[in-house]
């Protein structure tokens, strides 16, 4: 599987100048090659890894070498630095062969012709139809942080979608219509592939597991997880060691077949008549397992492609996070409290936030499943933090994007016993998310009764992403 999604967004440096040797040797030169090793300096400063250019750009020549080397790198995005004049044709050629996300920057100095050099080469991309950002400030600004980092974190994320593979375990799970999702539809949108594989495989594969394997796994959830409420009908020692099977059996097969995310149907075939799959939902979306360390790997429940999809998307922005899933399920409008719990298993690492495995385990209970099939369901409540969550869906066939920043709370004591009441055996892991927006708005809007989240604050990276990807942003903030 790929493995980039903790590595930082590849910027691609270019600074151009005059191409004229008599200007540039006689004025331009001597005030472009300061700024353009400045420029080099202070994004070696920033979170990303900045791919640039001892000489700056002045001919088609230079131009098509550096642009070639930045494709072989993995250039994800542009940054078209103009501290002078500079020779638009040039310019534009380099950012019509690289076909990346663009920044065209120039400084606020007057002695510079810097911002001839800017409307020369961005009016010239705007003429030809070519998205770009234009920025008129100096290396420092505000700018760099509130718009330019999340839009090379978007570009990143444009760049890694491409290409992904997600792995759809299982069709259409109880009838919810809002979890399928068209499979050309996201190769011409997005750039990726879906392989369709039946959740009989997981079964298959489950009985074929190493004992070894399991019992390791075994041994460190017993060690690890606060309680497992063992009995003798729903929630018995096979039955969990089978639901381990099933998670290393996935784990397996999303190596071999190279899948990058996934989503598994699980009701009701496998719910009812072997075991639901609330471990792998635990604990394939996060770092960790028995085994160690690893990469999270995005999963969703029921076949819900589109959910899938926006928890990759939420790991990509965030720079590898883990990400949750779980249902729109309650909400306090008065409060402005979403209460998202999910069917029996979350992403164990929001128990506790923490990158000790034992730290979020030690928050979690394993409790029987009111399910046929038996096994452990997961139960904790999310611990308090900020969150972004977010939605892909359709309207008449064209996506948008939820985008919702809040905060993780705890409920005040009556509130949570009137819940846990309300849902008497059936208790879930639960995130209880106060968010800022609108809640009547947010009934007559939202496009699903899923809901995915990661940790941070990441609404600008995700507008940016929507508008590379043509997908429209609807920001559900106090705004809404």
């Amino acid at each position: 599987m790929a493995n980039l999604s903790s590595a930082k967004p590849r910027v691609g440096l270019m600074t151009f100048g005059d191409e004229r040797d008599y200007m540039w040797e006689g004025y331009f030169g001597p005030l472009t090659q300061p700024r353009h090793e400045e420029a080099i300096e202070y994004f070696r400063t920033l979170p990303v890894e900045v791919l640039a250019f001892d000489e700056v750009a002045r001919s088609k020549h230079v131009v098509d070498e550096q642009v070639r080397k930045l494709q072989v790198a993995g250039a994800e995005s542009l940054f078209v630095h103009l501290p002078c004049w500079a020779t638009p044709n040039v310019v534009v050629r380099a950012v019509q062969s690289l076909g990346l996300p663009t920044v065209t920057m120039t400084s606020k100095s007057s002695a510079t012709h810097g911002m001839v050099g800017l409307f020369g080469a961005a009016g010239t991309l705007s003429q030809i139809g070519i998205e770009h950002i234009r920025v008129r400030d100096d290396f420092g600004a505000p700018v760099f942080e509130e718009k330019l980092l999340p839009y090379f974190r978007a570009a990143s994320a444009k760049a890694r979608l491409r290409g992904r593979v997600m792995g759809l375990f299982g069709g259409r799970s109880l009838g919810i219509d809002t979890g399928t999702f068209d499979p050309m539809q996201w190769r011409s949108q997005f750039g990726i592939d879906v392989d369709h594989i039946d959740q009989l495989e997981i079964v298959r594969r489950a009985e074929l597991v190493d004992a070894d394997r399991v019992e390791k796994n075994m041994v460190w959830m017993a060690r690890q997880f606060a309680t497992i409420a063992f009995d003798d009908e729903k929630l018995t020692h096979a039955k969990l060691e089978f639901q381990v099977r099933c998670y290393l059996a996935n784990k397996d097969i999303n190596e071999e077949k190279g899948l990058d995310f996934i989503s598994v149907k699980c009701m009701t075939e496998l719910s009812d008549h072997y075991v639901p799959q609330c471990i792998s939902a635990a604990l394939m979306p996060g770092p960790y397992d028995g085994e160690g360390a690893k990469q999270p790997c995005s999963m969703s429940c029921e076949a819900d492609g589109d959910g899938a999809l926006t928890m990759e998307i939420l790991k990509e922005v965030s720079g590898g996070g883990s990400t949750l899933f779980g249902d729109v399920s309650h909400m306090d409008a008065d409060k402005k409290v979403l209460y998202i719990p999910n069917c029996g298993g979350m992403c164990s690492w929001f128990a506790a936030r923490s990158e000790n495995p034992a730290d979020n385990l030690k928050c979690i209970e394993l409790r029987p499943s009111v399910r046929p099939g038996g096994g452990a369901t997961t139960y904790f409540t999310a611990k308090p933090g900020p969150i972004t969550l977010a939605r892909l869906y359709r309207v008449a066939g064209k996506y948008r994007m939820a985008i919702v920043p809040g905060n993780v709370v705890n409920l005040d004591a009556p509130d949570l016993a009137e819940f846990v009441a309300a849902r008497g055996k059936h208790q879930l892991p639960t995130a209880f998310v106060q968010v800022d927006a609108d809640l009547d708005r947010f009934v007559d809007e939202f496009g699903s009764n899923h809901i995915s989240g990661v940790a941070g604050v990441w609404t600008s990276e995700l507008v940016a992403l929507c508008n590379m990807l043509d997908v429209e942003p609807v920001v559900m903030d106090k705004n809404f």
